[in-house]
Formats: C-alpha cells, structure tokens, sequence
C-alpha cells in the first residue's frame, strides 16, 4: 500500500493545480481527476508548491542569463570581425580533392593555427636579429628551440587569453568548411540537417506564397460567386444555405472522377438549425476557404460550378415560393367549410379545362392535367402503356406547337414581356432597373393578352426558343411530365438580378386581401399594358404572409428581409420555419394534437396518462396521406406547381389563380358530404386511440394479448348482463373473421378493438355515445397500482424501443437482436431480481440439409454474447432432444422450472458438468400475423448461481410481449427486404430499356432522432445507366435541417405526390412509394442527368415500372400484414429457395399481359393474315411466338412457310399465350433462335392492335 501513492503520480494524464491554486479542496480534485482515475493526495502536497514556485523561478532566470551570454559573445565576434577582417590566403588550403581531404582537415584543425603563427613569429625574430646575415658571425639563438618555447607557451589547451589573428581565423573558417566536406563525422551530419532545413524552409516559404496566392484567387473567384445568390437588404446569405451546398457537394464528387480522398472537408459541417445565422461576402469567403483549404484546382472549379447551380436553384426556389404563397391563398379561399379539403376531381377538371383554353404558347409550360404525373398511375389503365399508338400523337401535338410558334413570330405578333425578378433595388428597397423577358398571359377565353411596355419598346419571341419547339419532335420533352418549357439557359439572365421586393415574403397580411388585388390586373383591358405593368410591380413589392408550405427553409432568409426598407420600424416577424411547421408541413400532426386535446377533456379520465404515453412513442404524423377524393393544402399546393411547371410567367399563374377561384363550385350536398367525412375520420382517430389506451390499461405485464374469456367476463357484467346476446353475436362474428379460430383465446390490439366494434354494432343507440359508455365502463373495471403503473410504462417504452431499432435499421436484423437482449436484460435486472439470463433466437428453415431427419429446422441466428460460442449458427433438428419444436406446433409457451429434473431438454455447452445444469428454461413461438410460427425465443437462467431461478408468470407474460415486438420488427425489416428485392428486378428491367434515366435513388422513410424532430430519408439502393447497382450498408442519413436544397424529397413524401425539379444542373423527379394507408414510406429520386429528355417509348416504359412496383410494393405489404394470403401464379414462385418478392415484379407484369392478351379474338389477325408474303419483321414476330409454344417447328420448312404460321393463329394461341408460364419446368425456351428472330435486325416496332388491347 506505500508504493500507491509513486503509482497513482505515474498515471498518464494525471492533473496537477496550477499555481495559485491554494484553495482546491478535495471535491475539486475529484472532479479534475474524473471518475476513472485513482486519486493521489500526495500530489498536492504543499512542498510541491513552493518547489514549483522557486524551482521555475531559478530556471527562467538562469535560462535569461545564458541567453544573454551567448548575444553579448555574438556580438563580440561581430565586432572583432568588422575591426579585423579575415584572410583569405588560408583559402588555398580548401580544397575538392577527397584523399588528403582527412589529413588537411586535421593539420588545419589541430596543428596549423597554433604552427603558423609559430614560424611567423620565429620569422619576425630571425629577421630582428639578423641571423641569415652572412657576415655576421654565428649566436646563440636555436629557431628550433624558439619555436618549441612558442609551442609550449601557446599550446590551445591553456592558452585562452590570445586573441587568434586574421590568418587564424580565416583558418577556422577553412577547418570549419572542410569538417563538413567529411564524411560520417557530426559537422558533416549537422550541415546535412541544416542543408535541409534550409531547403526544406524555402519550399515551404514557396508553397506558403503560391497557397496566397491561390487562396487570394479563390477569394476574388468567390466573391463573384457570391453575388450570384439572392442576399437579402443587408448584403447577407444564411450560413446554412452554404453549409447545405457544401454538404451536397459530396454526392457531386462521388458521381465524378475525380479524385477527392477519404477526408474532403478540412472541418467537419456542422447543422445549424437556424436561418437566423447569416454571412457577408467576406465571412462567406473566408468561412469556404477555411472548409477547403486542401481541395485541388479541379475540385475548386467543380466547387465553383456547384455553387453557382445552387445559387440559380436557390433563386428558382424563391421564385416558386411565392406561386406557393398564392397557390396556399387560393385553396384558403376555395375551402368554403374550412375543413382543410378540396375535392380533387374538381380540381383536376378545372386544370383540364384551363389547360384546353390556354393558347399553344403557354401550353408549352403547363404539364398535361391528363398525363401523369397530374393523373396518378393506378388511375391509368396498364393496358395504355403497353403500346405505341399514343406516341404518334405527341410528336404530331408537338409539331403543331411548334408551327404555331413560328406562324405567330412570322405574323409579328409580340407577347407581352413579364419582370421575371430581375430587378435590383438600393439600399432603400426601390426597383432601379426592370429587365422583362418572355410572357405570355392568358385569360379565361384563352385570348393572348398583348400590350407595350412602357417604353414603347416591344420584343419578340426568340429564335431560341421557337428552335426549342422544333426540337422537342426529335426527343420527348421534360414538359410532358414537368410542365417545364423554358430550359435553365433562359432563365438564369434573368434570375441573376433578382428583385428582392417580389420575395417579401416574410411579412404578414391578409391572404383575401392580396388575392383581390391580384385579380384586378386579370380584369384590365388588354391596351392598358401600362396600369397592368404598375399594378403587377406594386404586386410585387406588396409583403405577403410567409407560404405555410413544405417549401425550403433556404428561402425564409429572403422572404424575410428581402422588401424591408431600412426607414420601416421594427415589425414582429414570423419565422418561415416555423410558418412552415405549424401550417402548411404539420398540419396533419397538428390535427392529432387538437384531437388529442379534444380527447383528453372528456370523461375519460383515467385514460389520459396512457394516451399522452402513446402519442409520445407514435412519429409526428407530418406526411399527408394519398386520397383519390380529396386534396389538402400541402397536396393542393404542390399539384398547381406541378401544373404550372418552371417556365410560367406570373401573369399566366394569375389568371389560373383567378380562374379556379371563380370556377370552383361544391353543392351544399357535396359540401355537408366533406364535412361528414372529416368528422368521421375524426371520430375514428379518437376511437383508435381510446381503445389502444383502453389494451394498453388491461394488457398490464404488456404481454400484447388480453385473454378472451376475462374480457367477455367482464362485458357480461354491462348494464347488469342484459347485453349478452349482443356479446355471443359478436364473438360468432369475430369467430368468422379470425384468422384461426384455434386462437381465439387471446386478443390482440386489434382484434380487441374489432371485438368492440363489433359489441357496439349489436348494442342499440348511438354508435359513439354507446363506445364511450362501453369504454369508460371497462376503463373503470380495471384497477392498477402505482407500482404496476411505473412497471408497465417502463415495460412499453423497452418493447417501443424493439419496433423503432427495426424502423431505424435501414432493413437489417442486427439492431433488432440487439434490442430485444437489452429489453430482456433490462427487465430481468428490473423486475427479474436481477436474474442473469441467456437469450436466443432460433428461425424455421426447410431442410434441405438433411431431409430425412425432418421436414424443417431451427437455425439459431442470435443470442446473448455469453452463448455465441455454443449456439450461434447451431442447428436443432426434429429428432433431436428438446421442447422447442412442441412450442413451435402447439403454438403456446412451454417453461420448465427446473431443467435438471427434465429429460428432454438439449443443452449446447458440452463442457458444463451435469451438476451444473441447473435453472429454468422458456420457450416462446414467434408467431406472424396471421398467427403462424416462423421461430422461437429462448431463454434460460442456466449462467445464473443463485437458487430461485424460476420465471414468474409477470415475467413470461412480459417475455410474450417481447416474442409479439420482435415478430413485429423482424417483419417490418423482411417487408423493407422484399421492396428493395422488388426495386433491384425493377431497375433492371428499366435500364434495359431506356439509357436516358441517368441514376434512380431508392429512399426509405425512417423516424427522426427524437420525437420533436422530423423524419429522415435512408438511402438504401443506387443504380445508375452503366449497369451498377450498389445496396448502402452503412446507409446515409437525410435530414431536412442539412438538405436544404434538395427539399424535393421531403416535398414528394410530405404530400405523397409527384415532384419535379431542376437540381445542380439536372433534372430529377421523385417518385413517392405509398403503402397501404396511402402514406408515403419511401421515394424514388430519377435523375435525367443532362439529357433534354425522354423518348416516347421510354417514358410509358418508366410509368410501367412504377405502377407495377407500387402494385408489388402493396402486395408485400399486404401479406406481411397478414391481410392476405400470398398468392402464387407463376410455377417458381412456389419454390421456397428462391425470392418471391423478387419475381412479384414480373408476375405482375405478365398479369397486366395477361389481361391485354384476353382481350384479343381470332378476327383480330385479319389484317395479318391478308398478307401473301409478309414484311420480314411481321414474319420474325410471328416466327418467335410460335417458336415458344413449338419448340420442335426450329430449323423446319413450317417455320418458314407463311402459309403454315398463319393457320396457328387463332384462339388456341391466344389461350397458350394467356397461360404461359415462362418459369414452368415443362417449357423450354430456345433462347438463341428467339434472339434471332427478334434483336438486332429491325428498328422498334410499332404494333397497332384493336383499341380493345395494346402490346
């Protein structure tokens, strides 16, 4: 115990005061030191403190004095240089020859500067005294004696007080240089190092200049991009619109070749949730240039490029933003009952006649009301989309546009040019300039509004534009299905002086108010351009309240500031955040709260903590849900966008505005049907939540069952029993619907609410009056402690936490494992005595590995760390030892207390003693939907040494509820697996037909982080034109907060409806995959990349794809419900080796084929048959069916022969065709003699088939 005290002073990263701490107590330390560490007291001692203290004093200034010696030595030896100069002569001693090179440089360094000045003075003293005089007679004086005395006296070892000569320290200079010249000595190393410093100092000092240098060019190229955005009065942008640009960067880089490393970014982005944080040009500059510090000059220009692409889209969305404003004031002004609902099939038919009013010119913009995406795919027979007879129609509707357009130039007729925001405005929020380019305007009889401007200066349409027209007969244009007519060029002039009072939007007003002022421009006569051009600009700089839309938040800074003048006071600004949230984003979340607040005030007392707890574990309910019928705001606004297209003047929006404002008529019985329908969902919402809270009261160990027959004990008691024959006609009903009547001993959560209903239907009175009495009655028939209050909560938070892990997976099982072990660890430590358990899931497989031993097996796939080495991956087969196979038939729990007295229990620890297995053991079936066994959950106490062991029954009950949320779980993650199968065929059906859809992104709804936050999008699937296909793993997470600019996405699964959009430069349009309830639970993002577009036959080729993916889609989604049952057609879907969901796509495929095919007779080959000697391509067709059904008929004369191929076509073959089978094992198909016949000879054929079918 001594030594502890040198220990814990040895630990790294051990604190000590700072000086001047005098007064830590011992508290302080603790904290200091952190809960990891040993604390040493010792190590505050106050000797340390006074040894630091004139220790440190002591060595600063001993540190001083030295430093001080050595710059007076220095400047002694300056000083004697300057008085002296050196000699030179010893320069002849230096030398590049490398033999003597050692010996010159020890004569120079040891013997020469003491030698030399020896016989110098021995020189002098010969000459002093004459000694080489010849006349003189001989001395007494020895030279060799002299120089000796000189040695000795002058010896460098004691001699410290002569002052060396110039000659000598030339010397020095030469013994220094030379020393460097030898090899393997230290001055040799030591100018090396210094050599390289030096050289390595001024490449720095290069590099450092030309990074200047480059980073001042950037600066300057960065300043000019930044004038590209729309800054607001004050000069600034928000930080997070750059930090969301800089974000998106990442997928431009990695759909690019360059190289850009692991590390792109010198710093990591951080979400700032607020626009309110904003940059002026030179934080701008400064604030990306310390982000890409290191990027290359490729990486800089396709940086530059993306910014300025997200600037022109960031203006774009600004622009539409206020069509957004209006569209928003048009459906307040249409919604005469205030439900918050229009119906949709007026809707469409007032676009279709405007559209059909409009003139060709403005056509052109305007997406097709009876094309997709306006009609929604399931509204589209797939017997349209197979052939081809519609293709002809678009070219020769497109050629018509086109004509028009050039006789309308040719005749001088001159549209009217709209201030499609190009105006600037000084500092005190005044238009300066007016830029206007192409408008045209139509009004409710589709007339051409035509004027002057108002300086009488007028301008036609351009060539450009006119030549656009021409194009769009060669290659099918995005405004079939965009409604986009003008492409980026066009507009990006305009865009760049945008006027910043036509986006005050920030500032609040009366909607009705605006709308009316707009509307007076559209009544003025078509010769007074002039008070229509004032009045338009006074539109325009008018405030108008923030769109309470799903628009991006990369706007709010704009629609904020852009139209404050600097002399307006102050006003109380909404934030478009928070606009965005509460009216227009949430409003269905809203509805729930108000519903919730509703249901919390009435009698149902007792319910309202439980009810609070399901609304705080359920998503915010955010995403509109898909109805044919109707359309609320967020879907209204996004399907006039989508009408209007992106090259709509504002006049042509204003008249649309203006006419379905007029035309737009309910009756009072379609009215008061609406109203009804909103109540009565209303009313079923609070239904569902009261019975749910209702379950969750009984269901008090949260087993997720109630038994059947304490329920029906207790309603026997309602109204004193005189209800029981409403009770026996209820359960015979609920017997009928039941999946298996085996079962019904337990009521799930909704089977208990349809056991309900069900009792309310056979009671007499009002319906809603008679379920609250019922609910009330059983809410009160039931009494629940404090204690049993907390243990539930605590229960169904940890089974909540099962179903979000498999929410938030990203379709994988693993965090589901994970999950359930923690909520059984969790309780077992909770409410288990602090049981140490094992747990383990086992699946049900087909034994293809031994037959003979068992039709199935149980693989076991997960288990407690403890177990992996003795169960994972195991395999229990039917003849061996066990009980888990009796749980999987009977289909209920089996616990054995004590499994020591059992025999008939399998333990996989071959290595445990017999007298150590001892404890309990419990099995649970997985069960699904519709009540079949898929698995087991096991679990013992056999790790557990102490004696009581036993599972109670609160425990097993709970272990139910665990087994029901797994099972819940792992189908949700087997339903994400089977879409994304499905995807994978789907893609590659459509990249086999058309090249022109540059990548599709697969997106999967997932909850956001918390409960206050929004949902995310997962990336899971991305393929592209060169044939890739990569599923993400590690999937990437896409939150609202970070994507500003790609607000699109969580557009399309907010309103469940189609968006297009132009983004960095391409086109792309996401696609929402709805389930069952109409919600979309994923997107699909289509990216055009830089192509102008789709070619007929491809784009009927991408709405078949998507029908029949979304009829797939609600199919697996059905039967992993348990609403149906799986349906098998073809013959491999019955093969259990293989993916059903993989050839569902297909399947329905064919089906639709199918269906074409029935409709066919004989009579239909008439025309076919006329023929004496066939085109080739009509013989090759013929040719490849027949094939098909006459395998024997290849390389024959009947093949060949005309007249025999016409004899087989009649009903019979349209009967073999019908039922064909392309996956039977009984047909075989010659694929290279059908390949022949129908690749690689002919160009695309054009079938026209009676209207009764298209192929």
């Amino acid at each position: 115990m001594a030594a502890e005290p040198e220990e814990a002073a040895q630990i790294p990263g051990q604190k000590f005061p700072k000086h001047g701490d005098k007064n830590i107590t011992v508290t302080e330390m603790k904290t200091n030191q952190g809960s990891d560490k040993l604390l040493c007291l010792s190590n505050y001692a106050p000797w340390k403190e006074y040894f630091y203290e004139k220790v440190q004093q002591r060595t600063l200034s001993l540190q001083e004095t030295k430093l001080k010696m050595f710059q007076e030595q220095k400047a002694k030896e300056e000083k004697v240089k300057k008085r002296g100069p050196c000699d030179w002569l010893p320069k002849d001693w230096f030398s590049e020859e490398k033999c003597s090179l050692d010996t010159r440089t020890y004569l120079l360094d040891k013997l020469l500067p003491t030698l030399i000045p020896g016989v110098e003075k021995l020189l002098m003293e010969v000459e002093r005294k004459n000694v080489l005089a010849a006349d003189k007679h001989p001395t007494n004086f020895d030279p060799i004696i002299f120089l000796g005395e000189y040695l000795m006296r002058h010896n460098p070892k004691s001699d410290i007080f002569t002052k060396p000569g110039p000659y000598v320290r030339g010397m020095r200079m030469v013994t220094e240089e030379l020393k460097i010249e030898v090899p393997d000595t230290t001055s040799n190393r030591l100018a090396r190092m210094k050599f390289e410093a030096r050289s390595k100092r001024n490449q720095r000092e290069q590099v450092e200049n030309i990074k200047s240098q480059v980073k001042e060019k950037r600066k300057e190229a960065l300043a000019i991009q930044f004038k590209e955005w729309t800054v607001d009065v004050s000069g600034r942008i928000p930080i997070a619109l750059v930090q969301s640009a800089l974000r998106s960067f990442l997928d431009v880089i990695a759909s690019t070749s360059i190289s850009a490393g692991k590390a792109i970014y010198d710093r990591k982005l951080e979400i700032i949730d607020t626009l309110e944080k904003k940059v002026n040009i030179d934080e701008f500059t400064e604030y990306v240039l310390s982000t890409i510090e290191d990027f290359t000059s490729d990486m800089f220009q396709e940086l530059l490029k993306h910014l300025c692409q997200c600037a022109g889209d960031f203006r774009e969305a600004i622009r539409h933003d206020m069509w957004r404003q209006m569209f928003t004031d048009l459906f307040l002004a249409c919604d005469y009952g205030k439900v918050g609902l229009l119906n949709r099939q007026i809707v469409l038919a007032l676009l279709e006649e405007f559209y059909d009013r409009s003139p060709v010119i403005a056509k052109r913009r305007f997406c097709n009301p009876r094309r997709w995406p306006i009609v929604e795919l399931q509204e589209i027979e797939l017997a349209d989309l197979w052939g081809c007879l519609d293709d002809q129609e678009v070219f020769e509707e497109l050629s018509e546009k086109s004509e028009l357009s050039q006789t309308e130039i040719s005749e001088g007729q001159i549209l009217v040019s709209e201030p499609v925001a190009d105006d600037r405005q000084d500092t005190n929020g005044m238009s300066t300039t007016v830029r206007e380019d192409l408008l045209e305007s139509s009004d409710l009889d589709g007339d051409t509004i035509l004027g002057e401007k108002s300086g009488g200066d007028t301008r036609p349409e351009t060539q450009a534009e006119s030549a656009s027209v021409d194009n769009q007969g060669e290659s099918f244009p995005r405004s079939a299905f965009t409604g986009d007519g003008v492409t980026r060029d066009e507009e990006t002039g305009s865009e760049k002086q945008m006027k910043e009072g036509e986006f005050s939007l920030g500032r609040e007003s009366v909607p009705e108010t605006n709308m009316g002022e707009d509307h007076t421009i559209l009544d003025r006569e078509p010769g007074k351009e002039g008070q229509v051009r004032q009045e338009e600009d006074n539109w325009i700089a008018e405030p108008t309240e923030t769109i309470p839309g799903p628009a991006p938040e990369a706007t709010r800074m704009v629609l904020e500031e852009g139209a404050v003048a600097e002399e307006e006071t102050c006003a109380t600004k909404e934030s478009f955040s928070n606009q965005h949230d509460h009216q227009f984003g949430r409003q269905a979340s809203s509805e729930t709260r108000v519903q919730a607040e509703d249901l919390l005030q009435d009698r149902d007392k007792d319910l309202r903590p439980i009810m609070l707890e399901i609304q705080s574990c359920g998503a915010p309910q955010i995403r509109s849900v898909f109805d044919e019928s109707s359309l609320n705001l967020p879907q209204f606004v996004q399907l006039m966008e989508t009408f209007v297209g992106r090259g709509t003047s504002l006049p042509t929006v204003k008249s649309l505005i203006a006419f379905i404002q007029e035309e737009y008529k309910q009756t009072e019985e379609e009215k008061i049907e609406q109203l009804k329908k909103v109540h009565r969902s209303s009313l079923l919402a609070r239904r569902k939540l009261l019975l749910e809270a209702l379950f969750e009261k009984w269901d008090s160990n949260a087993s997720g069952f109630l038994d059947l027959k304490e329920v029906d004990a207790v309603l026997s008691t309602f109204k004193e029993g005189m209800e029981k024959k409403a009770l026996r006609n209820a359960k015979k009903h609920l017997c009928l619907s039941y999946p298996q009547p085996s079962r019904m001993g337990k009521l799930s959560p909704r089977t208990f609410q349809t056991y309900l209903e069900l009792v309310v239907s056979e009671l007499s009175g009002d319906e809603d009056e008679v379920i609250d009495n019922l609910v009330e009655f059983l809410s009160t028939s039931v009494e629940r402690s404090h204690m049993e209050y907390l243990q539930h909560s605590a229960r169904r938070k940890w089974l909540h936490s099962i179903q979000q892990a498999a929410e938030t997976s990203g379709a994988s099982l693993e965090p589901v494992y994970r999950a359930v072990f923690k909520v059984l660890s969790q309780d077992a430590e909770a409410h288990g005595d602090s049981k140490k358990i094992s747990a383990y899931i086992a699946l049900l497989e087909e034994n293809q590995i031994s037959p003979e031993r068992g039709r199935i097996l149980l693989r076991y796939v997960a288990c407690t760390a403890d177990d992996a080495p003795y169960v994972l991956n195991q395999i229990l087969y039917r003849d061996m030892k066990g009980v888990s196979f009796a749980a999987v038939e009977e289909g209920k729990p089996i616990h054995v207390p004590r499994v020591q007295l059992h025999g008939n229990i399998h333990f996989w620890n071959y290595d445990r003693p017999v007298e150590e297995r001892r404890g309990s053991f419990l099995v649970l079936p997985l069960q699904d939907a519709r009540w079949r066994v898929f698995g087991i959950l096991g679990l013992d106490t056999l790790w557990d040494e102490c004696e009581k062991t036993i599972f109670l029954t609160h425990e097993i009950s709970f272990y139910q509820g665990v087994s029901h949320a797994f099972s819940n779980a792992y189908h949700h993650v087997c339903t994400r697996e089977n879409i994304l199968q499905e995807m994978l065929t789907a893609l590659d059906w459509l990249y086999s037909r058309t090249s022109n859809i540059h990548t599709v992104i697969t997106y999967f709804v997932e909850p956001g982080q918390d409960k206050t936050c929004d949902y995310a999008l997962r990336k899971m699937i991305t393929a592209d034109h060169t044939g890739q296909r990569e599923i993400h793993t590690s999937s990437t997470l896409l939150l609202r907060k970070e994507n500003l600019l790609r607000d699109y996405l969580f557009k399309c699964t907010d309103t469940s409806q189609v968006v297009g959009t132009y983004l960095y430069g391409e086109y792309h349009f996401a696609v929402p995959l709805r389930d069952l309830s109409g919600q979309a639970l994923g997107a699909l993002d289509l990216s055009m990349g830089h192509h102008q577009g789709l070619l007929p036959h491809e784009h009927k080729d991408l709405q078949k794809m998507l029908k029949i993916v979304q009829a797939a889609c609600s199919e697996i989604l059905k039967m992993c419900s348990g609403e149906t049952e799986p349906i098998y057609i073809l013959e491999a879907e019955n093969v259990a080796s293989l993916r059903h969901a993989g050839i569902l796509f297909h399947r329905f495929m064919l089906q639709d084929l199918r269906e074409c095919i029935q409709k066919l007779k004989a009579e239909d080959f008439a025309e076919i048959k006329s023929y004496v000697e066939p085109p080739a391509l009509v013989h090759s067709i013929v040719k490849a069916v027949l094939l098909l059904f006459y395998p024997k008929w290849k390389g024959s004369e009947k093949i060949e022969n005309w007249s025999q191929c016409i004899l087989k076509l009649d009903d019979n073959l349209i009967q073999k065709i019908y039922c064909f089978d392309p996956t039977a094992a009984s047909v075989q198909v010659q694929a290279e003699g059908l390949l022949d016949c129908i690749t690689g000879k002919y160009p695309r054929l054009v079938v026209r088939l009676p209207d009764t079918a298209h192929q």
